[in-house]
């Protein structure tokens, strides 16, 4: 059975310096005017909903990464062997294709800082209140990840407008096949939160996983953690810096993301699956995020990428 089509779909994109669906199935087209590959069809392949059955299109796609290994490799191999031999063929980072946000053709020389550049941008962020006092409520924040190529580790800042006055921590984060860590501070307080993320997927709209830090407005402080979900924006914005921190009860993700100058096109899917993966959980002393409610927070976000990219636009300036 063919396993992690999707993603190897998105490094092989990488890989080869394009942008879009078009642009992957011009790349088929260009070693078999007769390929299998279908636009309409890749979008499904590329959210991990269907994979291509036609062998013919396995071997094809041998020759458009000019591999050694077969068709079969391709499609059954394990995610991590594949991304080892396209990040040799191609002389890239293999993170450099696991979380990409250009093309490969311009971070072969850079490695891991120009991976870590991709991820740069303003994110709009939603979490579970710790505070007693708001219980039941979401909490929005906001990220920044600075475009800074030359550092070794980019410089991250996460702020909050609450009652008792604005927060911002800020530090470093960092990139493994397995998860993006964060670990900011207080400058001048002692407030600290720690970051687990699951690993960026191309295009890196969306970020999400687990924060975890202590309570700062109650009667006492308590160790806590959240889930938390971070939303690429199309440009920074002054309203995320001043805005009440705390959502009331019947807030509208979609409606929010819109007031930030990112409206969705599934207004309904988007506060669906938000919903799901900021709410759920097994309990039982243990939140472990499944893959399938955060995959389809960011096939939702994808979609709305692709769509515009389709049409000519790029929604992240």
């Amino acid at each position: 059975m063919a396993r992690d089509i999707d993603r190897k779909l998105r490094a092989t994109t990488t890989a080869l310096g394009l942008v879009t669906r078009k642009d992957l199935a011009a790349a088929f087209r260009r070693v078999n005017a007769a390929t299998t590959f279908d636009i309409e069809r890749a979008h499904k392949w590329l959210q991990g909903r269907s994979s291509p059955r036609d062998a013919r299109l396995y071997q094809d796609w041998v020759l458009v990464l000019d591999i050694e290994q077969s068709a079969e490799w391709i499609a059954n191999c394990e995610f991590e062997a594949f991304l080892e031999v396209v990040a040799r063929r191609y002389n890239v980072e293999q993170v450099a294709l696991f979380c990409p946000g250009t093309p490969a053709h311009s971070v072969r020389s850079g490695g891991t800082n120009d991976a870590h550049s991709n991820l740069a941008g303003t994110y709009v962020c939603y979490s579970n209140s710790w505070s007693p006092y708001y219980r039941g409520q979401m909490i929005r924040g906001g990220l920044l990840i600075a475009n800074t190529v030359s550092a070794v580790t980019p410089q991250v800042a996460y702020s909050e407008v609450l009652p008792t006055g604005r927060l911002q921590v800020s530090g470093t984060l960092s990139l493994s096949n397995r998860a993006m860590h964060m670990t900011l501070k207080e400058p001048a307080g002692d407030a600290q939160f720690l970051f687990c993320l699951f690993p960026p997927t191309a295009p890196v709209r969306v970020l999400g996983g687990l924060m975890c830090g202590a309570t700062l407005i109650g009667p006492d402080s308590s160790p806590s953690v959240t889930r938390i979900i971070m939303v690429r924006l199309p440009a920074t914005s002054d309203h995320l810096l001043s805005a009440n921190a705390y959502l009331p009860k019947e807030a509208c993700f979609a409606l929010d993301l819109a007031n930030f100058g990112l409206p969705v096109s599934s207004p309904k899917l988007v506060d669906k699956c938000l919903s799901e993966f900021l709410c759920s959980g097994e309990g039982k002393g243990l939140d472990q995020p499944g893959m399938a409610t955060y995959r389809a927070i960011v096939e939702a976000f994808d979609r709305d990428w692709s769509y515009r990219l389709d049409e000519g636009s790029h929604p992240l300036k």
